[in-house]
């Protein structure tokens, strides 16, 4: 259980380090679909399931394509984002942001916009400056990357089906960055940055 005001660390996973973390990110994927968030999954997830979704991306993680992020509160993985490297001949500028998850024993401390602060730190330093996203329309998700700076291109009726089944609407999202990336959390502090593989602490006061 996070306590407000309680460090957290931002880390970025190499693949040694994210296998070790499939269970914990299991359970917090499932804990995003008990909770009603639409991220990829009907009711009903288990840990196996989700577990295997996530030992499935390993070789992705291996080859540098996908770049996982988690926070941790004394050692216990809270929350994830996934920066997805386009490997696309005629997009390596480009860049999108996945799986930014929280949870809910963690939520409303900030933990989700520093963990998107690590994301975009990372792509700048790999050369992507555009990133792109679709997040649910109307959601708290689409409303933090908004305060963050992304820029909405549109919502799609029914692209995907929420946790119910029932269609509903994604709102399709871009960010150019800087050679300056804001990492400033609206509602706290940002995390310092480090290597791959090497994690940072920070006081969460949001």
């Amino acid at each position: 259980m996070l306590v407000p005001g309680g460090s957290v660390e931002i880390e970025t996973l190499d693949v040694t380090a994210y296998a070790e973390a499939v269970p914990e990110l299991a359970h917090i994927l499932v804990d995003a679909v008990e909770s009603g968030a639409s991220v990829s999954f009907l009711a009903g997830l288990d840990e196996e399931r989700a577990a295997a979704w996530w030992s499935d991306r390993a070789s992705l993680v291996a080859a540098g394509e996908i770049v996982p992020h988690v926070a941790r509160q004394a050692e216990r993985i809270v929350g994830t984002v996934l920066l997805i490297l386009s490997t696309k001949e005629n997009s390596p500028h480009r860049a999108e942001i996945a799986k930014l998850l929280v949870h809910r024993s963690a939520r409303g401390q900030g933990i989700a916009a520093a963990l998107l602060a690590a994301a975009e730190a990372e792509a700048m330093t790999r050369g992507r400056t555009l990133l792109v996203l679709d997040t649910v329309t109307g959601s708290p998700a689409e409303r933090l990357y908004l305060r963050l700076g992304w820029r909405a291109v549109g919502s799609v009726p029914g692209f995907a089906l929420d946790v119910a089944g029932r269609e509903e609407a994604a709102t399709v999202m871009w960010k150019r960055l800087r050679s300056t990336v804001n990492r400033a959390s609206p509602r706290g502090p940002a995390p310092a940055l480090r290597p791959q593989g090497r994690r940072e602490r920070r006081s969460s006061s949001a």
